[in-house]
């Protein structure tokens, strides 16, 4: 009987998760050859293809709702109530919400990479350290006396970067084995 009375419900569901299943399969093979291109970590890669699946689940989860007979303004008002919870929520921790962000344009025009040796210029804390990991909310970074110094992704996009050494990682981790 629940199938005979929603049939055609059930049949745009289908559609819609197949388009969208499609969609982020796309999406997910662009944003590895993107980050394979650019030589990014995998688990960058892998963090970013978690947001762009999120986003399509929300996608989802809004088209089924006015497939299943929802009304606009009873879905604005939801919005509305949801939006306001989060927009205050979000105030409150703005500053995880930028990292996150700035991790995320990082991903796509980032001009530095794990192993790159950099001068971050800051009147007040100037560093200059390899790149040893870029996080979803900051960058490890590891100074030549061998001191980990954790930076807010949006402080990076912030404050002057100067390259200093290209795949420098390799350099200091080299332990004079191979010399005579």
């Amino acid at each position: 009987m629940f199938f005979e009375t929603y049939k055609s419900e059930l049949i745009i569901t289908g559609i819609v998760l197949l388009v969208l299943f499609l969609v982020r399969l796309i999406s997910h093979t662009i944003i590895r050859k993107i980050g394979r291109k650019s030589e990014i970590n995998e688990a960058r890669i892998k963090l970013i293809n978690r947001y762009v699946s999120v986003t399509f689940f929300i996608i989802a989860l809004i088209i089924e709702a006015f497939v299943f007979g929802a009304e606009f303004k009873d879905m604005a008002l939801v919005f509305s109530s949801v939006f306001a919870i989060i927009g205050i929520a979000l105030f409150a921790i703005w500053s995880i919400l930028s990292n996150v962000t700035s991790g995320i344009i990082m991903f796509f025009s980032f001009p530095y990479k794990v192993g790159d040796k950099v001068k971050i210029h800051d009147k007040d804390f100037p560093i200059e350290a390899i790149i040893e990991d870029i996080r979803a909310f900051q960058l490890h970074l590891r100074q030549d006396n061998g001191d980990l110094v954790t930076y807010p992704n949006n402080l990076m996009l912030q404050k002057g970067v100067t390259l200093i050494e290209k795949d420098a990682i390799e350099n200091f981790h080299d332990d004079g084995s191979d010399s005579i």
